[in-house]
């Protein structure tokens, strides 16, 4: 719910070789500090971690948080190439050690003993021309793998949950690992519920969809129109249903500093509208995408004016109850529900539990619960068209702005693969991932009660080796 979760297009690998011999640091000050952080990072020990920040980021309080939650994503980074070098300033590929990606780092120091960093960068970027690229494996190969790369996941403490991988609704391989409730030594199993954070947007985007269907709702009404009283008439005039669906209205977010404060306030859709209507918009519907939770907060309000019903009522008749889903919901976290696992977030070298973090209740954005096996029943009504026709599935799974991989509420797969659609959900002690292959009939779900990438990581391995064609 937390995160802006794009698909990782290929992560969390087998050891595969580097092409060519390994890169040379150079022998600048720049190029030493990278040295020096890369060996700090891959070490993970603390005494190493603060004696290179003392050294070269005394200006950063945050700097050993933000190594550690590197360290951790990453499972550690290599040096692939040296792109640009200079005295003071070096630009280099990485390779990440649990993963197929790859980043490009940046780092500018200052002219002085030690040197320190004055600037840094880092961003994914498309595998280098030559660098390895996994192969498709068989089925049964496949499953093996997996497995195996799962149960070495969750002996490291990075894998908590289940995993699922159905064709034509058939299970091909599924599993649990870890623990639902550390303190009661509860087991994981394939009935546990987990968060799923911003997959909630599949449901809202669904009944959305369902509304414009039956001809109660256009794509390009206004919020205006749904809702004459919202508080921002800028925002009601200008921004339509079809901006919300792909976060293209500029409608800005909802976690920060306000929701800290009335995290536990905020009990209905319409609270959160009390608190953020008032707000104008960060750009012009339409100017760009950027992904907005409070987007997707109104649809649920749209939802609820339009049906007339409260939007998990509508979400359960249309979605769960038509697509066979009985382990589905966002009831509010002080209402005790069977099987619902516990969250564990990393404090720096501790798990600890995510309760302080957790809203009052699951909304239209995020953060409900469901089992592995609910939505596998989702993705196969999603495919056998019961929940949505098949144009309107179509336009959803398709490309809606520029970034070109995202639709209505769907995330989407790179154009060059096979075509893919789901959405993955992230927040503190939380991480989940479903991703569905209409043209083969497969769907893969992870689901995690820890951190991201616990859950992404694993579902992004097998989608760079699943057979496709089988």
């Amino acid at each position: 719910m937390h995160d802006r979760f794009i698909f990782l297009l290929i992560v969390a690998a087998l050891s595969l070789p580097l092409a060519g011999a390994p890169a040379d640091f150079p022998s600048t000050p720049a190029g030493k500090v990278l040295a020096a952080y890369l060996e700090a990072l891959n070490s993970g020990n603390k005494n190493k971690l603060e004696a290179f920040i003392k050294a070269h980021r005394p200006d950063r309080p945050n700097a050993l948080d933000i190594m550690l939650d590197l360290r951790w994503n990453t499972g550690g980074l290599d040096l692939y190439s040296i792109e640009s070098s200079e005295s003071l300033n070096v630009q280099a590929v990485l390779h990440e050690r649990e993963a197929d990606r790859y980043n490009r780092m940046s780092i500018a120091v200052s002219n002085g003993d030690p040197p320190v960093i004055t600037n840094i960068t880092l961003v994914v970027i498309p595998p280098p021309a030559g660098a390895p690229v996994p192969e498709r494996l068989p089925q049964r190969a496949a499953v093996a793998a997996w497995v195996a790369e799962i149960d070495k996941a969750a002996s490291m403490g990075k894998f908590s949950g289940v995993w699922l991988w159905a064709k034509d609704g058939n299970v091909i391989t599924s599993g649990a690992r870890g623990k639902a409730d550390r303190e009661k030594g509860i087991d994981n199993t394939l009935n546990t519920r987990f968060r799923i954070g911003s997959m909630n947007k599949m449901f809202t985007a669904v009944a959305t969809l369902q509304l414009v269907e039956r001809g109660k709702l256009s794509l390009d009404d206004t919020i205006g129109k749904v809702l004459p009283d919202y508080p921002n008439p800028h925002v009601a005039s200008t921004v339509k249903v079809r901006h919300l669906l792909s976060h293209a209205g500029g409608t800005g977010d909802i976690f920060g500093p306000q929701f800290e404060v009335h995290r536990l306030e905020l009990k209905t859709l319409q609270d959160y509208v009390k608190l953020y209507g008032e707000r104008d918009l960060q750009f012009e519907p339409g100017a760009r995408w950027e992904y907005s939770n409070y987007g997707f907060l109104l649809l649920g309000v749209i939802i609820e004016k339009v049906s007339g019903k409260s939007y998990y009522d509508f979400v359960a008749e249309n979605i769960y109850k038509a697509a066979g889903m009985t382990n589905s919901g966002s009831e509010p976290e002080n209402v005790k529900v069977a099987n619902r696992s516990k969250g564990y977030m990393r404090d720096r070298f501790e798990m600890v539990s995510n309760e302080p973090t957790l809203p009052w209740r699951g909304t239209s954005a995020g953060g409900g619960y469901t089992t592995a096996e609910d939505l596998m029943k989702f993705a196969r009504a999603l495919m056998s068209n019961n929940l949505l026709k098949v144009e309107t599935l179509a336009e959803a799974t398709s490309p809606q702005f520029t970034t070109g991989d995202y639709g209505f509420g769907f995330q989407i797969g790179r154009p060059d693969e096979a075509r893919s659609y789901g959405h993955g959900g992230g927040a503190p002690g939380m991480n989940a991932i479903l991703r569905v292959y209409p043209e083969s009939g497969q769907s893969v779900i992870v689901l995690c009660n820890l951190d991201s990438p616990s859950a992404s990581r694993i579902g992004e391995w097998l989608h760079a080796r699943m057979p496709l064609k089988e």
